[in-house]
């Protein structure tokens, strides 16, 4: 059991954790930064074998690593929260509680799956999750790539998939043309996101379209598009589907912090609804790396008291929010992606329940009492925020463990003494 004190907590070591954690240490805070990977830079500076991790990533990466006032905590998972102001946590071989002063919580987001038919096949994955494993060591070795969903993630995967050998014979947006188009004229306003435009420049991109069904008995063969109202079949080894990102809140809500429009409610300086704690990152709505770079720099001066330094972040973040913006406007998913769900469509892969056993449900636990949804090895994180954009349930409030954990961590739960 280990036990640790600091002025300031930072759960995630993504972009905004990382600025949060030098923001506070450069203000003379000590901080420790909890991560439940086991290297910094969350999903977007995800490290691996195939990495080649950007300038900005690695100088992050350097300044946190050198900084004797900050403790990086890796492959960490939040448990639960023994008091007001203490956190438990897991790793493989121990446990421990962080008692802090401030907390910031950046916690990231997680790729929303909408379900359809076939789409539990065995070379189905989630598109962030396909190029995390191409990043740690995955070849694609000339397979054929179906990339679908919605939003500027789907071109940086196809990037990835190209670099590693694979052919990616289609991109599936839902966005209409002319909401693409619209967007893709106002990126002048942001030079470098367009310079990254012409480096992954699209090819095989189908506007306003959606996949349908995935095809195959014991893997995954061809899937079924649809555009325009026509339907054709698109030959494959593998496809990855992403529609977007949802902020993890389960933190926040265990802490008690508001939130609107499924993401942590944040004023003008990163302050949550409670007091000591604020939020920064993808947890408080998407908006990219530079985002949530300028948000974890706010978030840290702030918490430590030295709001006059966060003058030049604060301008970053007002730049870097009109982006978001339209970015979320031009990807806002229609309930007509609903369309393809049957009641046979799986919705749990985990214990194997289907849309059709859960549709009458009024909310999520009323569901989880009615079948094992939620239950297995995911605890709910991907079928209960599918299930929640399907039939429009209210968020569930999360219960202490956060993750399955060992006995003798359970113990300091009810005992944080011991």
């Amino acid at each position: 059991m280990r036990t640790l004190h600091c002025d300031i907590l930072i759960l995630g070591a993504g972009p905004a954790g990382l600025a949060a954690a030098l923001a506070a240490a450069q203000s003379g805070k000590q901080v420790v930064i909890l991560d439940d990977n086991p290297r910094p830079g969350g999903q977007i500076w995800r490290d691996g074998p195939q990495v080649a991790l950007p300038p900005l990533a690695r100088h992050y990466r350097d300044a946190v690593d050198s900084d004797s006032r900050i403790t990086h905590l890796p492959a960490a998972r939040l448990i639960a929260r023994p008091s007001s102001h203490s956190v438990l946590f897991e790793t493989a071989e121990s446990c421990g509680i962080v008692h802090w002063q401030r907390l910031i919580l950046c916690c990231g987001a997680r790729e929303l799956s909408l379900p359809f038919p076939g789409w539990t096949l065995p070379g189905v994955t989630g598109a962030g999750g396909l190029q995390a494993q191409i990043k740690y060591g995955l070849p694609l070795n000339g397979e054929r790539v179906v990339i679908a969903g919605s939003g500027p993630l789907l071109l940086a995967v196809a990037d990835t998939v190209r670099k590693a050998g694979g052919q990616v014979v289609a991109i599936v947006e839902q966005a209409p043309r002319t909401a693409l188009v619209r967007f893709a004229m106002g990126l002048w306003r942001w030079p470098a996101k367009l310079r990254q435009l012409f480096g992954i420049a699209p090819v095989h991109y189908c506007m306003a379209s959606q996949v349908t069904q995935a095809q195959g008995d014991e893997t995954l063969r061809a899937v079924t598009v649809r555009q325009h109202g026509k339907i054709r079949e698109i030959a494959c080894d593998r496809l990855a589907i992403g529609y977007g990102l949802v902020p993890n809140l389960e933190p926040a809500l265990i802490f008690g912090c508001a939130t609107a429009d499924n993401a942590i409610t944040v004023d003008a300086q990163q302050r949550t609804s409670q007091p000591d704690i604020f939020a920064a990152g993808e947890c408080t709505g998407f908006g990219g790396s530079e985002l949530a770079l300028a948000e974890g720099e706010i978030a840290g001066y702030v918490a430590a008291d030295c709001a006059d330094r966060a003058a030049k972040a604060l301008k970053k973040r007002d730049h870097w929010q009109r982006f978001a913006n339209a970015l979320n406007a031009t990807f806002a998913l229609p309930d007509t992606l609903k369309e393809v769900v049957t009641p046979q469509t799986l919705l749990c892969r985990c214990e194997d329940v289907r849309c059709g056993d859960v549709a009458d449900a009024k909310n999520w636990q009323t569901a989880k009492l009615a079948s094992r949804c939620g239950m297995g090895a995911c605890q709910g994180k991907t079928c209960a925020t599918s299930a929640r954009w399907l039939y429009h349930w209210p968020l569930p409030q999360p219960r202490e463990p956060l993750s399955p954990a060992r006995t003798e961590t359970l113990i300091h739960l009810a005992n944080p003494d011991a």
